[in-house]
């Protein structure tokens, strides 16, 4: 039971960081993510509402660290 939650915690924030760097767009990495949840929650892999809270917690967390990742472009002066 512990191990989904930490699952939980921490797959779906990797997820959006990968989907990130493959596709070079944050929005579509999220909604890769979100689209494999919402299959896991379908088929009923995710059975507790605070499991669906911990997931959300995760993608939010990932796609904070996904903007943070951006290059940045510095001006020469």
């Amino acid at each position: 039971m512990a191990i989904e939650y930490v699952s939980a915690l921490i797959l779906p924030g990797l997820l959006v960081l990968l989907f990130t760097r493959v596709t070079y767009n944050r929005l579509i990495g999220l909604a890769l993510t979100v689209g494999l949840i919402a299959a896991s929650v379908y088929k009923g892999y995710t059975n507790t509402f605070l499991l669906i809270v911990v997931d959300a917690f995760s993608l939010t967390a990932g796609f904070w660290l996904a903007e943070k990742m951006k290059p940045r472009v510095f001006k020469k002066t």
